[in-house]
């Protein structure tokens, strides 16, 4: 694309010539002739030999770079790096593929020992890569992609345009046993579903578990990250961002809107309201209600209690060594 494209594509007003072909992105410090890179603050001590350059609106240094003026120059390098790099797609059939007679599939692509079960639908422009597994009466919708070696359990629900990286399980088994006193535990019927909306993204290795007796939800447009565990009859709603190692145990309902942090613990039939930002490591206890805000700390709590709260905890040695003193001074008469 030719500078000038691509400040069209993005409506931002471009500051110098627009000609010069751009046919890759690249970070500010590597970029090279015919790159595009990007600055997030406007900052006018950089240094790059990218040919063209995304900036906030307010940036007002002198450059000889072709500039394009952005509201949000790292979402729209995002964009442009989608139009400038598309992904590759594959285009086959291999030959140890093994797919059921009454299965309906318009895949594009179907890696190497993939199998998909009986009465599972499949559209168009999907890509299932090596050892996949997908069971019985599961549904897929059109240009989604699944990387190596996940395995989607039967009668699960995906939409379109989703993402599974490596390794990912959909639609295992809850946790779920009931003690029989000396006897130990009873597995609890684990017979229902997940339903995964459009525009979802699941990292490698993250499980997925299905319903008890209802539904696992995942709504449009989330974003879960590599090695998240969702337990059974978890519901999370639209445009949700979950980073690494955290746990959901099961019914719990994440709203939309909400971002979860790294190595958050959620404790069973708790609610985190839309909106709502939970800092990483953070433990939610079962049934508590999370508000809308910025949240931290175990048990959770608003940011701002937690931040008294952990100047009090530090206070605690000089406050040890205040009351000795104290105590010395009584002593003495």
């Amino acid at each position: 694309m030719k500078i000038v494209e691509i400040a069209e594509f993005l409506n931002g007003i471009l500051i110098g010539e627009g000609e010069t072909e751009i046919n890759n992105i690249a970070s500010l410090d590597a970029a090279k002739a015919g790159e595009i890179s990007f600055l997030d603050k406007a900052d006018a001590g950089f240094s790059t030999n990218a040919s063209c350059l995304l900036v906030p609106e307010n940036f007002t240094a002198e450059t000889s770079l072709s500039i394009i003026k952005v509201k949000n120059p790292k979402l729209a390098f995002a964009k442009i790096a989608a139009q400038i790099l598309p992904r590759k797609h594959n285009f086959d059939w291999h030959s140890s593929a093994v797919i059921s007679e009454d299965a309906t599939v318009k895949a594009r692509f179907i890696g190497a020992f993939a199998t998909i079960g009986e009465h599972t639908q499949i559209g168009e422009d999907v890509e299932i890569h090596d050892g996949v597994r997908i069971g019985k009466n599961v549904s897929i919708g059109r240009s989604t992609v699944i990387f190596p070696n996940c395995v989607i359990y039967d009668n699960v629900s995906i939409g379109e345009n989703c993402i599974f990286h490596a390794g990912a399980v959909i639609g295992a088994d809850g946790f779920g046993f009931v003690r029989d006193g000396a006897n130990g535990y009873v597995k609890f019927p684990q017979v229902g579903t997940v339903s995964i909306g459009d525009d979802v993204e699941i990292g490698a290795n993250t499980c997925i578990d299905r319903g008890a007796l209802g539904e696992t939800v995942i709504g449009n447009g989330t974003k879960i990250d590599n090695l998240v565990q969702i337990a059974h009859n978890v519901k999370i709603g639209e445009r949700v961002v979950i980073a690494s190692q955290t746990g959901i145990s099961g019914s719990t309902v994440i709203e939309s809107d909400c971002v979860i942090g790294g190595q958050v613990g959620m404790g069973d039939h708790a609610t985190v309201k839309t909106g709502a930002i939970i800092g990483s490591q953070a433990g939610v206890l079962p049934g508590k209600i999370v508000r809308s805000g910025v949240w931290w700390g175990t048990p959770v709590q608003p940011l701002d209690e937690y931040k008294r709260q952990n100047a009090m905890v530090k206070g605690l040695g000089r406050l040890r060594e205040e009351v000795k003193e104290i105590k010395k001074k009584l002593t003495e008469k």
